[in-house]
């Protein structure tokens, strides 16, 4: 590694969850040694005995709503009560973190499904996620040392980059009613973490990632999202973003979805469908494979793929008396699948097929990014993520970017989780980023001639225009982390108790109004005004801070100096 930097985190040691739409994990360092990160134990899958540095995200839950297991423990209890046709009732959620980004007006209390259809808020399976993995965390610190209490820990939630501020506060929220205060939580964006990491590993190759004024595009690849950010190495050591974070639903899961879409043509959809619900456990094992095989796969189309196909499973599809291969048979894609024995041989060419939907979403996409001047010099694609390991990933890239610099890391799918640790203890390490919206308050004020005549209203016999738009961020403007925005109020009238502003942003760079179609209110921030009969002593210095993983803001009353720390609260409305 690289020299280390000194940690500036005030508290003992660090500890990062890497909240994954298929796959979870977590991670530590102490402050006196924060490179020298702590993975979690490894995680043990079951029958299939695989090892691994993640568990699934799978929770499950008693009937009575109660929590009984995550990760692999979770489906694989799961499927023993299938199995035993006892699980009626039971709860299992899978996969459901991408709820918070496909969910277009996130509330508390909007739904997720789990594995047979039936919902729960979502805020309690986060909840419940989040305070297992705190737990599993807190017992493996208490086996490495003595004398660590739970306010020792600065706990780091991973999040996409692409998330919108609602979404950060749902997982904000969740921390919270898992026992995580405000002030010991804080949320790092995937790929910055994964590009922060990278600055440290010790790779001949990644070196050149550490070089002053290097620039490197930063393409994290889960199971459920491409999250893309672009970085330039500052001479001072921190980094500066150049582009505005962006990406999109093409991950992993994708493939996953096709390649079950592609063997319920194979063996029938009631086949798949009385498989998936009596033989839990063979199902969850074949998940399991696909996600091995998926990673070595390449576009030499020479041989075949091979996937065992459990016995369940064929005698599912044959139960109405039609042969596995005679099924095939009737296939219009039926030279490129073979069944022999216990097996199911894919063409390599057909197998490669499944990659395609993600896989040109995400190539369009970058085309669109290398085209801006801002990106065109950029030379260097730093590939993360567990999708990211993918064989037929790198091909792509090597395809229709050869004129780029691919890197991957060692340990790909963790470099978030390790990269969220140093982030914890260098959160000052992004010195700028870029904003991806434009962000501004709601106000009244005195009607122009050239505003809407639907928003005129009279305020004690003065007109005013009302859902005025007042701007203090332009989406694509850099914002330094430390740069504040102020601004100073006070009470309407000497009996007035407290305060309150409504935040918006929007996609576009002009906006005039918060009714506009794409202006959408972030969130409501109150305040309470010094207790006083006089409207002198009811003033106050806002401070607003953009450039963070989040919207940070402080609240000063003048009379006092005293300063709180607040949070939007994205669902008052």
């Amino acid at each position: 590694m690289t020299e280390e930097k000194s940690s500036k985190c005030t508290r003992l040691l660090v500890a990062a969850m890497d909240f994954g739409t298929t796959y979870s994990g977590y991670a530590f360092s102490f402050r006196n040694s924060p490179n020298d990160i702590h993975a979690n134990p490894s995680w043990v899958a079951g029958s299939e005995k695989l090892i691994s540095l993640k568990c699934p995200t799978a929770v499950l839950l008693k009937p009575n709503k109660e929590f009984h297991s995550f990760g692999f423990e979770a489906e694989n209890k799961y499927a023993d009560l299938s199995e035993d046709n006892v699980h009626h009732g039971w709860y299992l959620f899978r996969r459901f973190k991408m709820a918070l980004y496909e969910t277009k007006k996130l509330q508390l209390d909007t739904p997720v499904e789990d594995i047979s259809g039936k919902k729960l808020p979502a805020i309690d399976i986060f909840s419940h996620s989040i305070r297992f993995l705190k737990n599993h965390l807190w017992k493996t610190i208490q086996t490495r040392t003595t004398g660590i209490l739970e306010t020792d820990i600065e706990y780091v939630i991973t999040v996409p980059a692409i998330w919108d501020e609602r979404a950060k506060q749902f997982m904000r929220r969740a921390a919270n009613k898992a026992n995580i205060p405000n002030n010991q939580v804080t949320l790092a964006l995937e790929p910055e973490a994964a590009s922060i990491w990278c600055q440290v590993v010790t790779d001949d190759e990644l070196s050149s990632l550490s070089e002053p004024l290097a620039k490197y595009m930063v393409v994290d690849l889960g199971g459920g999202t491409a999250d893309i950010t672009v970085h330039q190495k500052m001479d001072n050591g921190n980094l500066k973003e150049l582009y505005t974070a962006s990406g999109g639903a093409w991950g992993g899961n994708e493939v996953d979805k096709a390649n079950i879409s592609k063997l319920s043509d194979i063996v029938g959809s009631d086949a798949m469908e009385n498989f998936k619900r009596k033989n839990m456990s063979d199902y969850f094992d074949l998940l399991r494979e696909f996600e091995t095989k998926k990673r070595t796969i390449t576009t030499d189309t020479d041989g075949k793929i091979r996937f065992k196909i459990p016995i369940t499973l064929r005698e599912f599809s044959e139960s109405d008396g039609i042969k596995l291969q005679d099924r095939i048979a009737k296939l219009p894609s039926k030279t490129n699948i073979t069944c022999t024995g216990d097996k199911i041989k894919i063409e390599k060419v057909a197998a490669k097929a499944l990659f395609d939907y993600p896989l040109n979403m995400l190539m369009a996409h970058l085309r669109e990014i290398f085209a801006d001047p801002k990106v065109q010099d950029v030379e260097t694609v730093l590939l993360v993520g567990g999708f990211g390991e993918c064989e037929l990933v790198k091909e792509a890239f090597e395809k229709h970017f050869a004129n780029k610099r691919l890197l991957i890391p060692p340990d790909a799918g963790i470099a978030v989780l390790k990269g969220a640790v140093r982030f914890g203890h260098l959160q000052d390490i992004v010195s700028n980023r870029i904003a991806r919206f434009t962000i501004g308050r709601e106000t009244i004020t005195r009607f122009e001639e050239q505003d809407d005549p639907a928003k005129k209203q009279m305020f004690d016999g003065v007109e005013k225009c009302v859902n005025k738009f007042f701007k203090m961020v332009e989406i694509g403007e850099e914002i330094p982390r430390y740069k504040f925005y102020e601004e100073k109020t006070e009470a309407s009238f000497a009996e007035q108790t407290d305060g309150m502003i409504s935040l918006f942003s929007s996609t576009e760079r002009i906006v005039r109004y918060t009714t506009e179609p794409k202006c959408q209110e972030l969130g409501r921030l109150t305040f309470e005004f010094p207790n006083s009969t006089e409207i002198s002593d009811k003033k106050v210095t806002i401070h607003y801070c953009f450039g963070d993983t989040e919207i940070h803001i402080r609240v000063k009353l003048l009379k006092t100096n005293e300063e709180h720390e607040k949070w939007i609260d994205c669902f008052s409305s």
